[in-house]
């Protein structure tokens, strides 16, 4: 988000409570959008991240599945032929299981939201630069 564009004041003989005053109302403007900035790139943010965990969340519950699978397939082993395809449904639960815990995993993003804060060094720059030309 960009600085405002500065004001020039109305007359060449405001007076400077009305220079800061003014300087105030769109300091106060600025936080406002600050704010609304900082809550949409924090929700975008927590929404990536419930869908990482989602998927982490996914893929532990087919590895538990893979292990109430393996129990029953040992059983499975005992029968002759059979447990070729016991065996083949643990390792494919199991691996999708860890496929996505894994890709999950790659998906969390837990950081500071870059926009805002490049902003409001923007804009403390710019509130810096308003404040200096009011004092005069």
């Amino acid at each position: 988000m960009r600085a405002p564009v500065e004001a020039q004041p109305s007359s060449p003989t405001a007076k400077s409570s009305d220079l800061a005053a003014e300087v105030i109302q769109d300091a106060q403007r600025l936080i406002t959008l600050e704010i609304a900035l900082a809550k949409q790139e924090l929700k975008d943010i927590a929404m990536a991240n419930a869908i990482a965990a989602g998927m982490v969340v996914s893929g532990g519950l087919l590895v538990i599945l893979s292990l109430l699978v393996a129990i029953p397939s040992l059983v499975v082993i005992l029968v002759p032929w059979h447990w070729q395809a016991a065996v083949a449904w643990v390792l494919l639960y199991a691996s999708a299981g860890i496929g996505l815990v894994m890709f999950g995993k790659t998906r969390f993003e837990l950081k500071l939201p870059v926009k805002t804060l490049t902003s409001l060094k923007e804009n403390k720059e710019w509130a810096l630069r308003q404040m200096k030309s009011t004092v005069r």
